[in-house]
């Protein structure tokens, strides 16, 4: 699943949130028939229709209910308020990566998968960081890893070739290998083109934070936001490429970033696996072939996006929801659902899949975007430690300064305003 910080208010109204909670029931139990009942949380789409199916085919005592949301905001919301209640939650619950942050401080609420999964699901099944990023800081496996959503470089090819740079995929890998190289090519094709070099400065700033060794929150869940020079640095690099003119200044998933694909209004993006999906929707038929993506991201990868399959204390069946969690999450399963609805596997078995690797996408030139993505997932060096609170930073603070400063306010006043921000976050 795509990250779902997308510039919208965490806080959702606590009257939707009980009439969600009331509508959606929680753990499973046994039918008059003698069947086991249990049930599953998932929000926007999993691919896992079909999956289901076949698992109770598979497994004839067993009946799975699938409650699925379509946002993944108040899917999360809720998810926090029926951990507070201690009731209503499903045997199985998806949580996506960058709301992990919020229930890491909770994960004594939720089952050791090492402990209650079956012993032959161990951590050699996924990419390391992934599966290191499925941990408590005690050690403990709260999730079984599902996608993830490695990070390239998406970028018009007309628009740069006009500008007189490098435009084909193997090409463009020195623009995009670092920082510097990103936004001193952006400089030149400003001043080049005298438009945007690219769409928004929160997608650039959040993947810079993310590569860092450490983000907001230390182990200790200690705010780092003044101590931490890198946090800084980045901060200082985006605002003075937005000075310069880089930034379209959009708002991203918004309707003008929606249109400026369709309008080429700006030149580069951050590509993560689902983005391809986004651009093809927005961007449409018309621009079919302009956009191209290349295996390169600055200083070397990253990871924007994709879940986890939980199991909360609350079950009544932990075993037997551990089991169906981590058949869902079997290499095999995750091929399944990546046919399905495209959502990049984690495990590495089925990264080297030739099913995988020979995906294609003709909208793209028909890149090898199955190779391309598993290319890049292997390019993430560590999971960064993500404490309490560590999500809404990004999405209530840091965002909305960096639209602030696209807006003409000073950076120095915009950074104030992140800490103080930040602070109240994380008391």
């Amino acid at each position: 699943m795509r990250h779902l910080h997308k510039g919208v208010s965490f806080a959702i109204g606590l009257t939707l949130l009980g009439a969600s909670l009331a509508a959606c029931g929680g753990g499973g139990s046994t039918s008059s028939d003698g069947q086991l009942e249990l049930t599953i949380g998932t929000f926007t789409n999993f691919g896992y229709d079909n999956l289901i199916t076949e698992y109770e085919r598979l497994h004839p005592n067993i009946k799975i209910t699938h409650h699925k949301t379509g946002e993944g905001g108040p899917y999360h919301q809720n998810l926090i308020t029926k951990l507070a209640a201690n009731s209503g939650l499903e045997d199985v619950v998806a949580v996506e990566e960058g709301h992990f942050s919020d229930i890491i401080d909770k994960s004594g609420k939720f089952n050791d998968l090492n402990e209650i999964g079956p012993k032959d699901v161990t951590a050699s099944r996924w990419l390391p960081w992934k599966y290191d990023a499925g941990k408590d800081k005690d050690g403990r496996l709260i999730g079984y890893g599902t996608d993830i959503g490695p990070l390239a470089m998406c970028y018009r090819k007309d628009l740069l070739a006009a500008a007189g740079l490098p435009s084909d995929p193997e090409g463009v890998k020195s623009l995009f290998a670092t920082w510097d190289s990103y936004f001193s090519t952006g400089q030149t094709y400003v001043d080049k083109t005298r438009k945007p070099w690219f769409d928004a400065s929160s997608q650039l700033y959040n993947s810079m934070i993310n590569q860092l060794d450490t983000g907001y929150l230390d182990r200790n869940d200690k705010l780092t936001i003044e101590t931490n020079p890198g946090i800084k640095a980045a901060w200082d690099r985006i605002t003075t490429a937005i000075g310069q003119g880089q930034s379209a200044k959009l708002v991203a998933f918004g309707n003008e970033w929606k249109t400026g694909f369709q309008q080429g209004a700006f030149a580069t993006t951050v590509c993560p696996s689902w983005m391809l999906g986004v651009i093809k929707e927005d961007a449409g038929a018309d621009n079919a072939g302009k956009w191209a993506v290349t295996a390169a991201f600055p200083n070397g990868g990253g990871n924007w996006g994709g879940s986890y399959l939980t199991v909360p204390k609350q079950s009544k069946h932990p075993n037997q929801a551990a089991e169906l969690a981590a058949w869902l999450t079997a290499p095999e399963q995750q091929l399944e659902a990546f046919a399905a609805a495209g959502n990049f596997p984690s495990q590495v078995q089925a990264l080297s899949s030739p099913d995988l690797l020979s995906k294609t996408d003709p909208y793209f030139g028909d890149a090898k975007v199955g190779q391309l993505y598993a290319e890049q997932s292997r390019k993430v060096a560590k999971a960064q430690y993500k404490g309490p609170g560590d999500g809404q930073i990004q999405e209530n603070v840091t965002s909305p300064a960096l639209q602030a400063v696209e807006q003409g306010a000073p950076a120095a006043q915009a950074w104030q305003q992140v800490v103080d921000g930040a602070k109240k976050i994380v008391k």
